[in-house]
């Protein structure tokens, strides 16, 4: 019998979660992080019920020190650096050279973001430069906002924009618009800009072009490219989902992936989220993961 009944690899809010569901039906859990999560570049996390506006960091500590009340949960502070499915059960190997042993695993790993390279940009990560108007716009107060553009799927950041502010939809060559795109821009009061951007300064987001003119605004958003912790994955064989915004590892309605036995939630199963969507995610995978406990050997 393995030490733990699921092991889950990253504890953020979905692995949290996902180990809270486990740890409340009395399953022995393990959980493996890194420490990185992916908002932790932005000061205060909004939309999420009960939390809004609090510090990420606080959030997370709180669901820390709430999970670590159940004795049958254990917490470990490492990066798990390969996972293989043995006869039995599956093998966890941190860098540390820690061996670690799961009936189930639960990949909450979660992505990074790969911005568009122009300067300026990173530094304002999660302070005036966002991927979620639903995350941060409210807080904008309808002030001049700005869409940069990396392809197509910046279209729809440019058409729902308007809702907090202002838009002005900075093409930079990503691609053209089509003439039914355009008219959809206009009926909603989007601004198209199509000289280059050449970097971003002041406190806020002030947009240089490459003409000279610089555009002053309270926020800009921009579809990242999610960089995947692809290695874990991969050593199991999970099969993966090409979005726009990358590829994530594909799940059923229950976060299972194409592996037995493996569960993924959060960002690194979902193209585009936040961390109400990563709970919810993580609260269906820790359930998933304990039924697949409970029913083994079960006709059902």
């Amino acid at each position: 019998m393995s030490p733990f009944d699921v092991a889950v690899i990253g504890g953020s809010y979905a692995g949290m979660t996902a180990a809270l569901q486990l740890a409340r039906g009395r399953r022995k859990v393990l959980v493996v992080d890194a420490g990185q999560r992916r908002n932790r570049f932005a000061a205060h996390a909004y939309g999420i019920l009960g939390q809004d506006g609090r510090p990420p960091a606080e959030i997370a500590a709180d669901g820390r020190a709430q999970l670590l009340r159940y004795p049958n949960v254990t917490c470990v502070e490492a990066t798990v650096e390969s996972i293989e499915k043995t006869a039995d059960d599956f093998q966890l190997q941190t860098q540390q050279g820690e061996v670690y042993h799961a009936s189930r695993v639960i990949l909450a790993t979660g992505v990074s973001d790969e911005l568009p390279n122009i300067p300026g940009l990173r530094e304002r990560w999660g302070r005036a430069v966002f991927h979620c108007p639903y995350c941060h716009g409210y807080e904008l107060d309808e002030a001049p906002l700005g869409v940069l553009a990396v392809g197509e799927i910046s279209m729809h950041q440019a058409l729902i924009l308007p809702d907090w502010g202002p838009t002005t939809f900075f093409i930079n060559g990503a691609f053209e618009p089509s003439a039914d795109q355009l008219r959809q821009l206009v009926q909603r009061n989007v601004t198209v800009e199509r000289t280059p951007v050449e970097k971003i300064t002041g406190g806020r987001a002030a947009v240089n072009l490459q003409d000279g003119r610089i555009i002053e605004l309270s926020g800009l958003f921009v579809a990242t490219q999610l960089r995947h912790p692809r290695p874990l994955a991969d050593q199991l064989g999970c099969a993966f989902e090409e979005t726009p915004m990358g590829a994530v590892i594909q799940t059923d309605a229950m976060q299972a992936t194409s592996i037995a036995g493996v569960f993924a939630c959060g960002d690194s199963a979902r193209a585009a989220g936040n961390v109400t969507f990563a709970m919810a995610d993580g609260a269906m995978a820790g359930v998933a993961a304990h039924r697949s406990l409970m029913f083994e050997g079960l006709n059902i």
